[in-house]
């Protein structure tokens, strides 16, 4: 099943406006006095088109906590945030520290065709911090695990990251720390502050982020491996990061859309939906991280989208479980916080949200790039419109969102998967249709890296 598109006066991320034509899964054509020869025309003037997004920090929770999210509806949530490649992290229940979980995740996401789903491999059996799994039988599945995580768990133990970080460093993995040291954040219910003594609510200090990065920095750069830091929150961990990266520690790192927007300050009213982990910062905590992201500090924007039933946010903020769905508002809020105040333009918006964390996590040669000759994962994003984000903007099964009610700059209007539209006209595509496109283009695009 062939899809031939042109989409006619597209905005490309330097700001140049082209015809795109997207033929049998792939970019073919592009310029501006680029004419369609066959198939549809569509009118995407005064739209933003930028390469597919790519999520390296995603929780899809299946296997195991399907009422959370599943492989199925955490894709559509992606497809609607304008993401065509998701990295499921490995916190399902069994864990995904062996082949056969691994692969079933890929299968999965394989089947459902709204986005490539690529899974990240526990970094140590059961996330139980004791001995490594099998990275390597990971590594050489099909799934192609290039990215290893424990997190919700930090690889707290130096010996076992050390080892951790050599064994990778073979096939040019990565991996990917939680940085929490679990000693000082016992019972941590939020940022260690002002806000935590007035509600009276046990502290989550900086420090414990910072001094784990500062081992881990210097660990990668004794095996000379990858390390990323994930969902990086503080002030003074952009700071190691930056010093890290000018010594040539091969350090990436990356930011949340909720700490590029939110403070402590949100969990006055004990809103459980704003208890994530790490937890929201200060206002210098936000500002630092924006600009840690402005001059490539940090690499890349990952959502972190952590789907929970009703009751598990609808409770006292104590018993609550930590994090927030992110997909769906992700694009908005990095247009709110980074281009609308000229931190970022939209190429670089493509950059930390496409390119880099395509690169990142092994998929660079089929993912993150507008080019012709490359599989069309494409988004379309209308940055004019303002809107007021509700549970109908939401795709998943969750709906733990921080964010209803509040106004938000930009949509995404179009997205395409592999030459075959996910979301179009701002309306996600039937289960079936995807389906039956992503199996009728398997092999023009191959999706497993």
């Amino acid at each position: 099943m062939s899809t031939s598109v042109t989409f006619a006066g597209a905005t490309l991320p330097n700001g140049d406006v082209a015809n795109v034509v997207v033929k049998n899964g792939r970019i073919v054509d592009m310029g501006v006095d680029v004419r369609a020869d066959e198939g549809e025309v569509l009118d995407v003037s005064g739209l933003r088109v930028l390469p597919g997004f790519v999520d390296l920090h995603t929780h899809l929770r299946e296997p195991g906590y399907e009422a959370s999210e599943t492989v199925l509806t955490g894709t559509q949530a992606a497809a609607i945030g304008g993401y065509t490649t998701v990295f499921a992290m490995a916190n399902t229940l069994p864990v995904a520290d062996t082949t056969s979980v691994v692969e079933m995740v890929w299968q999965r996401g394989h089947d459902a065709g709204y986005a490539t789903v690529r899974p990240v491999g526990a970094v140590t059996v059961g996330l139980e911090g004791e001995a490594l799994a099998d990275l390597a039988s990971m590594a050489n599945s099909r799934a192609r695990v290039r990215v290893f995580s424990d997190d919700g768990k930090c690889v707290a133990d130096a010996l076992l990251m050390r080892r951790a970080l050599e064994y990778v460093g073979a096939f040019d993995g990565v991996i990917a720390q939680h940085a929490q040291e679990p000693r000082l954040t016992i019972g941590s219910q939020m940022n260690e502050g002002l806000v935590s003594s007035r509600l009276g609510l046990t502290g989550w200090p900086r420090v414990a982020e910072e001094v784990i990065i500062a081992r881990d920095v210097l660990l990668a750069e004794s095996t000379g491996a990858r390390l990323h830091i994930c969902h990086l929150s503080t002030a003074g961990a952009v700071d190691i990061v930056r010093s890290a990266k000018a010594r040539g520690v091969r350090v990436t790192a990356e930011v949340t859309p909720h700490h590029l927007l939110l403070t402590d300050d949100s969990a006055l009213d004990y809103d459980a939906r704003f208890k994530v982990n790490p937890p929201l910062r200060t206002s210098d905590d936000v500002l630092a991280v924006r600009g840690g992201l402005a001059d490539g500090t940090i690499d890349i924007v990952a959502t972190d989208h952590a789907p929970h039933p009703t009751e598990s946010k609808d409770c006292e903020w104590s018993e609550a479980a930590f994090g927030m769905v992110g997909l769906e508002s992700a694009l908005s809020i990095v247009n709110m916080t980074m281009v609308e105040t000229g931190l970022l333009s939209w190429a670089d918006v493509a950059r930390v949200m496409s390119t880099n964390p395509a690169k990142i996590g092994g998929v660079g040669d089929t993912a993150g790039t507008l080019e012709v000759g490359r599989p069309a994962d494409l988004v379309f994003v209308d940055p004019r419109v303002h809107r007021v984000f509700g549970p109908e903007d939401l795709g998943g099964r969750s709906a733990n969102s921080p964010y209803f009610g509040r106004e938000f700059p930009g949509k995404v209007v179009h997205t395409m998967r592999h030459g075959y539209f996910t979301v179009r006209d701002g309306s996600l595509i039937d289960a079936e249709s995807v389906r039956s496109h992503a199996f009728a283009d398997a092999g023009r695009v191959e999706d497993n890296g």
